[in-house]
């Protein structure tokens, strides 16, 4: 009874330990947990847990438990009670729970044994008599993780592991002598084949609507290539916000904004995606009247790349930038107009779009006054989502991701400025 509180406070003190490591981090990063059960472990009747937390982009740390009680009858011949505490850490290569990861992982284990073949220890000799000790090991592993699922994952895992025992040989499996003290160095196999589950899970993808390319793709990765044939490629330069003059603000629909829309993670604009094909008419009709007009000319048109509030900031960026370069050649495409016309502004990620549609729905939820507070209050991007996602179980981001960022997720503006001919 004594050793078995021992090893009950063994385990709480590691979870504690892993707890408070998870909570220091956790402040940077967007919140990601799972719950494993490795099939190979459950095929010796021995039921395990492995509960992992996200650290970073590419990393992990788990620890994973098992323990199997039985036979509790002390006079039964054949045992292999034992408990095992693993913590490990991983690396990803594509990003958290995705795709191919090796990492390593310490090992303790109490065992009793007896009339059990198992050849690390070498009982496959005098496996009438019973061993019981303590051991530690050392391992390193490769793995690979299937998603089948917004919740769920098919992890496979192999490695070898390194390690030392220390235990006493009795005389048979139920009685009591003594007969020596023993210890190994020994090398061990590592196995697993596990079903994970998510929490929380991975975004819904939104269905797109059919979709006509009317234009050459803009490849994501390839911002720097010119929009126009040039000797240089197209590169915007900084805007400095002093010499600007009209601030950039991103901000929802005005009378002065004409919006286009863009498919879920795209940079492609679509003519018959939404509403796309009346505003690009709009845009093109009114660009060539200013072009046109005796009395008043285009003095900037400023093209504004928007990405939602979702996923990796730096993604974001980019595409936002992108969307702006796909509008900038479809007008110069179609209208004569040089490039020092357009002002180039990728709006990344549209907060303050975001908190002003919070602040427009909250009196239907009051949930989104949390939210709004989260926002004015949490300056890591990083940490801010995570509360956000979180808050409430879930229920309020559910609730935002299916009312309130429809249009964030697909939009990019324009506004045109006149000035006066003297």
């Amino acid at each position: 009874m004594y050793k078995g509180v021992i090893h009950i406070v063994k385990i709480a003190l590691v979870i504690l330990l892993l707890a408070c490591n998870v909570l220091l981090v956790r402040a940077q990063q967007p919140f990601h947990m799972t719950v494993g059960n490795n099939l190979l472990y459950d095929a010796t009747l021995t039921p395990n847990l492995r509960i992992g937390f996200r650290l970073a982009d590419h990393w992990s740390v788990g620890l994973t438990a098992g323990y199997r009680p039985w036979p509790t009858d002390e006079d039964t011949n054949t045992k292999w009670r034992h408990l095992l505490l693993s913590p490990d850490i991983r690396y990803w290569f594509k990003g958290v729970n995705t795709g191919h990861f090796i990492g390593g992982n310490l090992i303790y284990s109490h065992y009793n044994i007896s009339n059990v073949k198992l050849l690390i220890l070498n009982m496959h000799q005098d496996k009438d008599l019973r061993r019981q000790g303590d051991l530690g090991a050392v391992g390193a592993f490769y793995g690979y993780s299937w998603s089948i699922g917004r919740y769920w994952n098919i992890e496979a895992q192999i490695g070898a592991a390194v390690g030392y025992t220390k235990f006493e040989t009795f005389e048979c499996g139920h009685c009591g002598k003594k007969l020596k003290d023993e210890s190994k160095v020994l090398l061990m196999p590592q196995a697993a084949l596990s079903v994970v589950y998510n929490i929380p899970g991975r975004p819904r993808r939104v269905k797109e609507e059919p979709q006509i390319v009317i234009e050459e793709p803009i490849a994501e990765p390839q911002v720097e290539q010119p929009v126009v044939p040039a000797p240089e490629p197209v590169v915007e330069k900084p805007v400095v916000v002093e010499k600007k003059e009209e601030p950039v603000v991103v901000a929802p629909r005005t009378r002065d904004t004409l919006y286009v829309h863009f498919p879920w993670s795209k940079s492609i604009l679509h003519e018959d995606f939404r509403e796309n094909r009346e505003t690009l008419q709009r845009i093109i009709d009114i660009t060539r009247e200013s072009v046109s007009k005796g009395d008043m000319t285009i003095k900037k048109i400023q093209i504004v790349g928007l990405a939602s509030v979702e996923g990796n900031t730096a993604y974001n960026e980019r595409l936002a930038h992108n969307r702006a370069l796909a509008l900038k050649k479809y007008v110069q495409e179609r209208v004569d107009l040089p490039d020092d016309k357009f002002e180039i502004v990728g709006g990344g990620e549209a907060w303050d779009w975001f908190r002003k549609q919070l602040v427009e729905n909250a009196d239907q939820r009051p949930d989104l006054k949390r939210a709004i507070e989260i926002i004015d209050t949490a300056p890591n991007v990083n940490n801010r989502k995570w509360r956000l996602h979180v808050m409430n179980h879930g229920q309020t981001w559910e609730y935002i991701r299916r009312n309130i960022l429809k249009n964030q997720r697909n939009s990019g503006y324009i506004i045109i400025y006149y000035e006066d001919i003297e």
